[in-house]
């Protein structure tokens, strides 16, 4: 099992900029309802919300996850 990339909303900016954090918070406070959450795309350790990239481009590009 590959250890999957987490990060938070600022690192995953700061490495796809094409995702503002504006927009990255946005999805997040609609995982439920947008898919995210199913897919598994958002981990939850307390407050803090760490995005799995892998799984998250899968959702976005509508692809599963290898």
């Amino acid at each position: 099992m590959a250890i999957p990339t987490l990060l938070t909303v600022k690192q995953f900016n700061q490495k796809h900029p094409a995702f503002p954090v504006g927009g990255l918070r946005h999805r997040i406070f609609y995982a439920k309802d947008n898919g995210l959450e199913q897919v598994g795309a958002l981990v939850r350790n307390g407050r803090r919300v760490l995005i799995d990239e892998e799984r998250f481009f899968s959702w976005l590009t509508g692809r599963p996850a290898a």
